[in-house]
């Protein structure tokens, strides 16, 4: 009897053991299947003109977080495309450089979807194009403006822009525009504006006629409350997390993801170090710092720290930005076995700031962004190759498949679709 109930015993922990092997793998399968049928958006890809040439282009397998490959191995269906600009002087001579460089980036987005690849990508300008792109197989690109600074004070531009692609725009960056004070002032407490500029309240009204959605990730507090009170239709925040868990000034805090719940907008929380886990980021970067730098002298390349990224020139920031990838990688090689290296912020700090967001704002307000190319990228998503481990650390928070749906892109299409159409009823009123 003593070995009949040992032998019970063991077939009792290996059918233990294989009912807990079948419920992981079958977790794993479950939230595969989720990846693979829901629409996949991220809402923030930086990009270089540099990788958008006959001979070096998104269909290659470049060192750059996003491309067409790493979209492929990841299940990424829709990559916002960034016009980024950084911040200069107040004038004439700054604005047209600035549009010079925005306009490259829009030329460069098009060509890609024209010429490079149209078998591969196509360019959507609305969510029934996401959607019909999407079902035939093939990737989707949209475009993002970050930093209206481009435009001068010429407000015509921004319907330009509009029928060059771009869906959304943000009034400021790293720096006050003329249109809007930025978040940076929190580190001096000197503001422009107190908020918008008045030509900043004309763009606001101007951008709701044409149906561009308006994104309150870089300016101030006070601005994105103005731009709140002046606007018809819902707002976005293109690359935004939860202040309440991280303190940064490029997060949202809780009166303000209220207020965005309040005007319909959606939240693109998004997968930034800094912006995630203060903590963790600071001391991991911090014992990261000699080995950056050691990667960076071996393969020649320069390097510089976050904190001086405003003061580098635009060549040197589209430099430094399209290093980033790769010295990080390869450097992360060099630590991968040592145990006393801090712990990096990874997929389950991310989803923490949506489960926050979440819970304060509701399902219905709350989405996925990446800043690939741009700083952006965390342990277990770090290229858009990994996309696939952000729907399962969802999956194994417990959200439902319609759930993760919204979160993944439904919420963004339906904030453009609600844009669109007030764009439309002012247009003809």
């Amino acid at each position: 009897m003593k070995y009949f109930n040992c032998f019970l015993l063991i077939l009792s922990i290996i059918s233990c053991s294989k009912t807990e092997k079948k419920m992981t793998e079958t977790l794993e399968e479950r939230a595969q299947k989720i990846h693979e049928g829901v629409i996949t958006i991220d809402t923030h890809d930086d990009i270089n003109v540099k990788n958008f040439t006959d001979s070096l282009n998104y269909t290659q397998r470049l060192e750059t977080q996003v491309n067409l490959p790493k979209m492929k191995e990841g299940g990424l269906d829709v990559a916002w495309f960034i016009v980024y600009t950084g911040q200069d002087s107040l004038n004439a001579t700054g604005y047209a450089k600035a549009k010079e460089n925005a306009l490259s980036k829009f030329e460069a987005i098009h060509r890609l979807c024209k010429d490079i690849a149209p078998d591969q990508i196509e360019l959507a300008l609305s969510s029934d194009d996401v959607r019909r792109i999407v079902a035939a197989g093939k990737k989707v690109a949209m475009i993002g403006v970050e930093n209206a600074y481009p435009i001068g004070e010429d407000l015509g531009d921004i319907e330009t822009y509009y029928e060059q692609g771009a869906r959304y725009m943000s009034l400021a960056h790293n720096g006050h525009s003329q249109f809007s004070d930025s978040n940076t002032g929190e580190t001096d407490s000197l503001w422009l504006y107190n908020g918008l500029s008045e030509l900043g309240k004309s763009a606001v009204i101007e951008m709701n006629r044409i149906g561009m959605m308006i994104d309150v990730s870089h300016p101030s507090k006070e601005a994105m409350k103005q731009m709140i009170a002046l606007t018809k239709a819902p707002i976005i925040a293109s690359h935004s997390s939860a202040r309440a868990l991280c303190g940064h000034s490029r997060n949202l805090d809780d009166d303000q993801l209220l207020l965005m719940k309040e005007n319909g907008g959606v939240v693109q929380a998004v997968a930034f170090g800094a912006y995630l886990n203060t903590e963790k980021n600071e001391a991991r970067a911090a014992y990261m710092k000699d080995f950056y730098k050691k990667v960076a002298d071996s393969i020649g390349v320069a390097w510089y720290e976050m904190k001086d990224f405003s003061m580098l020139t635009e060549a040197q920031q589209d430099e430094f930005i399209g290093n980033i990838p790769k010295v990080r990688a390869l450097a992360e090689q060099l630590v991968v076995n040592r145990k006393d290296a801090p712990a990096a912020v990874n997929v389950s700090d991310f989803v923490n700031h949506i489960d926050h967001m979440v819970k304060v704002m509701g399902i219905d307000h709350v989405g996925i962004s990446s800043d690939f190319d741009g700083g952006g990228g965390i342990e277990g998503w770090n290229d858009a190759s990994e996309t696939f481990n952000v729907t399962l650390e969802l999956v194994k928070r417990g959200y439902s498949e319609a759930e993760i749906a919204k979160l993944w892109g439904g919420n963004l299409l339906r904030v453009l679709d609600e844009v669109q159409a007030v764009a439309e009823r002012l247009q003809k009123s």
